[in-house]
């Protein structure tokens, strides 16, 4: 689609809405917006917000004509197009030694090789961008538009080691372009994968110690330990951290948090409102996900040390979350139930399955679960992953097949998993019941022969599935589908 000579596409027009009583049809093209073109959604929805607008519009035959437009405060328009972005997505231009893509088996679906490096999905679904193929006109736009916050991918401020990690030769200098940001007000997120023996140690010290230079439009930093599938040959090596590695890392993570939090509460000053002194001296800003803490043997830090779950979506803090959401609602289904608010089966066994890397606390979770509903049995099964390769033990990155295998296998032994097998929604294609390897929720609940519930994000969730209560609300999905996502628990 070349929008710059021809326009957007227009492939439906809601009824009854402005676009449709003044006549515009599916197939047609919006060419500009009061003059200006439009290149994406954002110029599109920023041009439309005036109250009226003067809308060219181009036929399929070629001929032009323009429409005056007046819309009240937030009506929308009423138009859809090819792509929910208007705009092709940007592909990376890195070739990063710990990138995932280049480590998933051939076969898949063809969306999940593609690698995106796209500052507006950073914006619109929580996508990290490295920056690299970032023009001036991009970071004009991100000021202009204020599309915040903007989710980085820094990984080191050494500029010489960023350019070897990312094989990307402007992959130093492309950091100066977060000061940008930063001088506009622009808020920010950053990650940092670690990779042994190159961007940990003293060099963490060193990106961290930089980062709380952009503070306070920097909200938080996480860290994560890099992934490695089996399927890395011929690519850098790289080996996996030992629990003795991952509690240096959370050592340094944690001296940082004290150092940072200490730093801010004094910088606050006698003259700061209550309300700002309290938001800033509780800044952390740096954390640890939370495969550091599994990996060292450690205790999990309590809620109020993640700030709020700013990096929620990377694993830092889903498991305290999860912990203190399902305690909260065993809480309150405890008293509903003895409320006579609602009422459960006599018996109910389900099996809740799930990676390696939160089964033991899935586990004491469901235990307190069949203390708090005697009639309720569940149990968390760990799921191997023969897919990826064992190294991989996060929820979110299980396949069909390992499913379908190792579970059709425990059946054959005569093992019972209940009337109900409970899966985490990570697992899934976007607002789909696909996972990645193509295999469909039908696909594993015929071959199991067991139904198959999906389980959203959260405590409450968890305890009605195993409850056998219907979900509470429905869930809305992004409309903007890319393939890379976080993976989940």
């Amino acid at each position: 689609m070349d929008w710059k000579t021809k326009g957007h596409r227009i492939t439906a027009v809601e009824e009854e809405s402005a676009a449709w009583e003044l006549g515009i049809e599916p197939g047609m093209y919006l060419v500009s917006v009061n003059g200006f073109p439009v290149e994406d959604v954002f110029d599109y929805r920023f041009r439309m917000a005036d109250e009226e607008c003067t809308v060219r519009i181009r036929e399929e035959n070629g001929e032009e004509s323009e429409v005056q437009v007046h819309l009240e405060t937030g009506e929308d328009f009423g138009l859809s197009f090819e792509n929910g972005l208007m705009s092709s997505y940007r592909s990376c231009c890195n070739h990063c030694i710990f990138c995932f893509i280049d480590q998933m088996p051939p076969g898949m679906r063809e969306t999940l090789y593609f690698k995106d490096d796209d500052s507006r999905l950073s914006f619109l679904q929580g996508n990290y961008v490295t920056l690299t193929n970032l023009s001036e006109h991009d970071l004009d736009r991100i000021i202009r538009y204020r599309m915040e916050p903007i989710n980085i991918s820094v990984h080191t401020t050494n500029p010489e080691l960023r350019v070897r990690m990312l094989r990307n030769r402007f992959a130093g200098e492309a950091l100066g372009k977060m000061k940008r940001l930063k001088d506009a007000g622009i808020s920010m997120n950053a990650q940092i994968v670690l990779c042994k023996g190159w961007n940990d140690g003293e060099e963490l010290e060193r990106t961290i110690r930089d980062l709380t230079g952009y503070l306070p439009e920097l909200k938080s930093v996480s860290v994560v330990p890099v992934g490695l599938s089996r399927f890395r040959e011929g690519l850098e090596p790289l080996e996996p951290f030992t629990p003795a590695e991952a509690g240096r890392v959370i050592d340094c993570i944690e001296a940082w948090q004290k150092r940072i939090r200490d730093g801010l509460s004094k910088s606050c000053g006698s003259g700061a409102a209550d309300e700002d002194a309290d938001s800033v001296s509780l800044c952390h800003l740096v954390h640890a996900s939370d495969e550091w803490y599994i990996l060292a043997g450690r205790p999990l830090p309590e809620e109020e040390r993640y700030d709020g779950f700013l990096q929620y979506e990377n694993g830092v803090g889903m498991l305290r979350l999860l912990i203190n959401e399902t305690h909260s609602a065993l809480e309150a289904y405890k008293k509903s139930f003895a409320n006579g608010e609602f009422a459960l089966p006599q018996s109910r066994s389900v099996t809740c399955v799930c990676g390696k890397l939160p089964a033991p606390y899935l586990t004491e979770l469901l235990k307190e679960a069949e203390e708090a509903f005697p009639g309720c049995r569940a149990r968390v099964l760990p799921i191997r992953n023969d897919y990826f390769g064992e190294g991989i033990t996060v929820t979110g990155l299980l396949t069909g097949t390992d499913l379908i295998h190792q579970l059709s296998a425990r059946l054959a032994g005569g093992e019972d998993l209940g009337e109900e097998l409970l899966i985490s929604s990570a697992m899934l294609r976007r607002g789909e019941n696909v996972f990645l390897d193509d295999k469909t929720t039908e696909d594993v609940s015929s071959a199991l022969g067991l139904p198959l519930r999906v389980v959203q994000d959260g405590g409450e969730a968890l305890i009605r599935a195993v409850l056998g209560l219907p979900d509470s609300s429905d869930h809305d999905w992004q409309n903007y589908e890319v393939p890379d996502r976080d993976p989940g628990l």
